[in-house]
């Protein structure tokens, strides 16, 4: 760092910050850090620990109600106590940009994604409109958003989880602010682009500006971050430099959080498929299948696209079928395809021997309980007004159980997931991640189906509880015979769950077969960038590196 910037003084400082709502406990206690020009802080920790409220209040975005108290909180050593919403209008966007986490909830729904990005060059520049059209491109562009012109016309409800998380951050950046704010900002993002966003972030940097990072995902910690501070309830627990606190922790609850990440995205090193070995396929029958499926749909400008083309697949009893793909390379379409959701122009599915189109209406409600679904983001799929009782009798209710063995079945199924009885009455706000993830399996499993399709179940929940989640589906698979289709950005998730895995690009499926055999010996020059990008942590990035240039 540039020793004439450095005597400046930090670009933040944080001493003795604690922020409570209501009468509650409250949720930072004491909080001290501070964040130098040219830098990159990370704030890691489980969801609760107080994360996201320190960012949100260094942006002014704590709500009405949140009771401030710190002996200093300075930005650009402005007293950020003493500011009116007005001056926090002046600093967001212009010298704080923000990322938030939920980029469907941050982003206008009724506004396209183009006018969305545009919002702060209005605000904060003199640009005219010519030249704000051209820098929405651009920002576009560089945050690795494929055809921007095209998708800068759409709604973000018409965009995958990717590409509105990459609009969220064009926003942000958009005017070349001071501090970036980035809260969870490659959650939702896959291999390849996440590399894209974490080499763009770091351009960003430079002897003047900052960024503070929360994050859950270690690895990125470790390519991205300059210095780590761990907090858990409220408290920051462990500080120090990033080779420090990855790879010398000594806060208990840190080593707790290495361990977990490693067991689910760190994969030790395995020997290499020769070229006459191969790995023996699943036997079981075929529970469902997608014969060349085709989709298209009509772009902004009313031109037609084809978003999926003649992509199959095949998965069979007891085992799962791990899909992986860039956002926008179809994968959720194909999943809206399988599950009926929406028509093929081309192509069939078949459930359990069944063609799907060739079913009536009856014939389909009756088939659709064979196949499940647990989304990315349970909250958003549960009525905030339901307590988990209600959700599950509704589902046990769908499924045809007689209402008489509906509690004693909602207890079974919370038995299957390692819940108690007590959350029956709690509503699912009121619950962690990790628990509401396990009432949407809960959910998904109240009709016995025989697939059950996880779509990104475990990107957004912290490491620990994302190592629980795949294990307690591992256990479920192989209890009940389930068989799963796994879809997921993380190559590291997939390499630990799937059988089989099929590769996505552009809409078409570019490689498939077992999992050693694609991570191993992959032959599409795809398949090789997603390997080549798999997170490591960088005290364990020889040997990694190392099995990675001899794969390829």
């Amino acid at each position: 760092m540039n020793a004439t910037v450095q005597t400046l003084g930090p670009l933040v400082e944080i001493r003795d910050l604690t922020v409570r709502f209501g009468q509650a406990e409250p949720v930072l206690q004491g909080v001290s850090l501070h964040i130098n020009r040219g830098e990159c802080l990370a704030l890691v920790g489980e969801s609760g620990s107080g994360k996201s409220v320190t960012a949100r209040t260094l942006a002014g975005l704590t709500g009405k109600g949140a009771q401030i108290q710190a002996a200093k909180l300075a930005f650009q050593g402005i007293d950020l106590r003493r500011l009116s919403e007005r001056h926090w209008q002046r600093l967001r966007g212009a010298s704080i940009g923000f990322v938030m986490q939920d980029a469907l909830g941050a982003l206008d729904p009724l506004r396209r994604v183009g006018a969305e990005v545009e919002e702060p060059l209005h605000l904060h520049t003199t640009l005219g409109a010519e030249a704000r059209r051209l820098r929405v491109l651009e920002l576009l562009r560089d945050v690795g958003i494929p055809d921007p012109e095209w998708r800068a016309g759409q709604y973000p409800w018409q965009l995958s989880g990717g590409l509105r998380q990459r609009a969220l951050i064009a926003s942000a950046i958009a005017c070349n602010p001071r501090l970036i704010i980035a809260d969870e900002p490659t959650t939702a993002l896959d291999a390849t682009v996440q590399a894209q966003v974490i080499a763009l972030l770091e351009s960003l940097r430079g002897e003047d500006n900052a960024l503070l990072m929360v994050s859950h995902d270690l690895s990125v910690v470790s390519r991205l971050a300059d210095r780590v501070a761990v907090m858990h309830h409220g408290v920051i627990v462990e500080q120090g430099t990033t080779e420090q606190v990855l790879h010398d922790p000594q806060h208990p609850y840190t080593q707790s959080l290495l361990r977990a990440a490693r067991a689910v995205h760190f994969q030790p090193e395995r020997r290499l498929l020769t070229a006459v070995e191969a790995e023996p396929e699943p036997q079981g029958d075929v529970l469902l299948e997608a014969r060349e499926l085709s989709k298209s749909f009509n772009g902004p400008d009313g031109s037609r696209r084809t978003v999926l083309k003649k992509a199959s697949l095949q998965l069979r009893r007891g085992e799962t079928l791990g899909v992986v793909g860039e956002s926008g390379s179809g994968k959720t379409t194909l999943t809206r395809l399988v599950l009926g959701l929406d028509t093929p122009d081309a192509g069939e599915v078949w459930i359990a021997g069944q063609q799907w189109s060739a079913l009536d209406a009856r014939q389909r409600r009756q088939a659709r309980k064979a196949v499940q679904v647990v989304f990315q983001d349970p909250l958003n799929s549960f009525d905030p007004r339901y307590t988990v009782q209600r959700v599950l009798f509704e589902a046990l209710s769908v499924a045809g159980l007689p209402r008489r063995e509906w509690r004693s079945r909602a207890q079974q199924l919370l038995a299957l997931v390692r819940l108690k009885d007590s959350v029956l009455f709690r509503r699912p706000i009121e619950l962690s991640g990790g628990q509401r993830q396990r009432i949407a399996i809960a959910r998904a499993l109240a009709s016995e189906p025989e697939v059950l399709i996880c779509d990104e179940p475990v990107s957004a929940l912290d490491v620990s509880v994302q190592a629980q989640i795949l294990e307690l589906l591992d256990d479920l698979k192989h209890r009940l015979g389930l068989a799963c289709l796994f879809i997921s950005h993380d190559l590291g998730v997939i390499n630990h769950v799937s059988d089989r895995v099929l590769v996505m690009k552009d809409g078409e499926v570019v490689e498939s077969g077992t999992v050693r055999a694609v991570f191993d010996r992959p032959v599409h020059a795809y398949t090789r960038a997603l390997i080549a990008a798999i997170p490591t942590l960088e005290a364990e990035r020889g040997p990694a590196v190392f099995y990675l240039q001899v794969a390829i």
